[in-house]
């Protein structure tokens, strides 16, 4: 038996004005959590795609069981039993739990020379892979139906319906609580005793030390190295991914706080199961974390105050003055700017390039004879920006889905920031980004707070809240329940006693 299951040799790809991989190695052990770490734009995710086949390699060999394989694309991916589990869900809502597991494979009931969807074996079969996951969904149940993490535990169930023996995790946890955290593992754990063997990409340190058995980390498109998890420390990770030591991930506090720039009272959604008479201040120059767990209602309150949901009672002043905000656009012309948690879905107009993605939020301040986009003015910009925020692109016409997930965050600031806002508010700023490039946010976020500009900031990592917010508000069901504003006092628990008062 070979001593390994995976084997990735050499691999090297290219794109134009890119070298995405450099001779890169990766070697997985069956019966294995294998950790594949490094930053935003190290090539993980390419080197994935080389393997389940959606890229072809320039250069390079695969090996399954020690022997030498092609591998063409998804399906013949599939075939040879390796399975992806997409950070990015591309569920079909409207269809059934059982026809999202067997999109594009069918069972079919022959009729002569009619073929028909066999529906009853299909679902049968979805309910055995679905219990063997520990899963109680009805197969007949719309997808939609459920929640995200749901939809990925849905995402896994199907990998392993085709009896993987590969399996590629990519940020499995990023949409998960922690009770689906630790139900995924468990699963996790199980496969690892039925042999199969897992590549787990992830940022989260935690459960990197938590679940995996050896980490191989990559660095601009190259191989840095593999080692067994436990002989590393984080310290020594996060070294080997950026190339350099970051003693102190969250930048030092150098901003002033002002006076009281925006003033909410009684902010209750139109809804009667979401956020409900809340009450907060906010100051020039402050970071205001809003913490709480899954469910809290934080997304739901911000989306309020930006006009994107409709709001049943409430006032909102800014700068003293009453100011009345039924959709975004007069959020905007408020002086509000607003992150939102999901970059790709509400974020980045994909298909768009860096220019009209941090454009697209100032086209009518040059216009020019009132239809005429100035096209000289807005390329200074958008330079300014990608100098500014140091996003690494080879022009600003490359398309935003091109970069890494941190590059295309920074283009979103940008964005906002082109408005010239006085309040930024940030939904998960750095979720789904490597820890050099979160480094980089915080430290954007610190120089916008020493120019006066007032950050309100949901986070749902615990040190992130606690490193980098001056005042912490908690939120559970809906309600605001406890507000930290001495940096001494804000501690885990505090936080937590909070986040969980019914």
């Amino acid at each position: 038996m070979a001593e390994y299951k995976l084997e990735l040799k050499g691999v090297s790809k290219s794109f134009p004005g890119v070298k995405a991989l450099e001779k890169v190695n990766l070697s997985v052990r069956p019966g294995t959590v294998h950790a594949l770490m490094g930053e935003n734009g190290a090539g993980k995710s390419t080197l994935m795609k080389c393997l389940f086949g959606i890229y072809s390699m320039d250069e390079g060999q695969i090996f399954l069981n020690g022997e030498p394989v092609e591998i063409k694309n998804p399906d013949d991916a599939m075939k040879k039993g390796i399975a992806m589990v997409h950070q990015e869900l591309q569920p079909v809502l409207a269809r059934s739990i059982s026809e999202n597991m067997y999109l594009g494979r069918f069972p079919v009931k022959h009729f002569g020379p009619l073929q028909v969807i066999d529906h009853k074996a299909m679902n049968q079969e979805t309910e055995k892979w679905l219990k063997e996951l520990g899963l109680d969904y009805d197969p007949k149940a719309l997808l939609g139906s459920l929640s995200i993490g749901q939809m990925q535990m849905v995402e896994i169930a199907k990998a392993v319906s085709h009896d993987a023996t590969i399996i590629i995790f990519d940020e499995p946890t990023s949409s998960l609580s922690d009770k689906e955290v630790d139900f995924l593992f468990k699963v996790m754990n199980d496969l690892r005793d039925r042999g199969v063997a897992m590549i787990y990409i992830s940022h989260k340190m935690d459960e990197i030390k938590r679940i995996s058995d050896d980490i191989t980390i990559m660095r601009d498109g190259t191989y840095v190295g593999t080692w067994a998890a436990d002989a590393l420390t984080t310290d020594e990770i996060i070294a080997k991914m950026v190339g350099r030591e970051l003693t102190n991930i969250y930048p030092e506090h150098n901003h002033e706080i002002g006076d009281v720039i925006m003033e909410v009272d009684g902010l209750t959604s139109i809804h009667p199961k979401s956020f409900r008479n809340i009450s907060f201040k906010l100051k020039k120059g402050e970071i205001l974390g809003f913490g709480g767990l899954v469910g809290a209602q934080r997304t739901e309150l911000m989306e309020g105050l930006f006009g994107i949901r409709h709001l049943a009672s409430g006032t909102i002043k800014i700068h003293g003055k009453n100011v009345t905000i039924k959709k975004p656009a007069d959020a905007m012309n408020a002086g509000i700017g607003m992150i939102t948690e999901d970059r790709r879905g509400t974020g980045i107009v994909g298909c768009l390039s860096i220019k009209d993605n941090v454009g697209i939020s100032v086209y009518n301040k040059f216009l020019q004879a009132g239809f005429v986009l100035n096209h000289p003015a807005i390329n200074k910009v958008v330079d300014d920006s990608i100098e500014k925020l140091r996003i690494k692109t080879p022009s600003m016409k490359e398309l935003i889905q091109n970069l890494s997930g941190g590059n295309q965050q920074k283009v979103i600031v940008a964005r906002w920031l082109a408005n010239d806002p006085d309040i930024l508010i940030m939904d998960e700023p750095t979720r789904g980004i490597d820890v050099g490039a979160k480094h980089e946010i915080y430290e954007i976020m610190e120089e916008l707070a020493q120019q006066g500009k007032a950050i309100i900031m949901i986070s749902s990592e615990m040190p992130e809240l606690l490193g980098m917010a001056d005042r912490v508000c908690v939120m559970c069901d809906g309600k605001l329940t406890g507000e930290i504003d001495k940096k001494e006092e804000m501690t885990q628990e505090k936080v937590m006693s909070y986040a969980t008062m019914f």
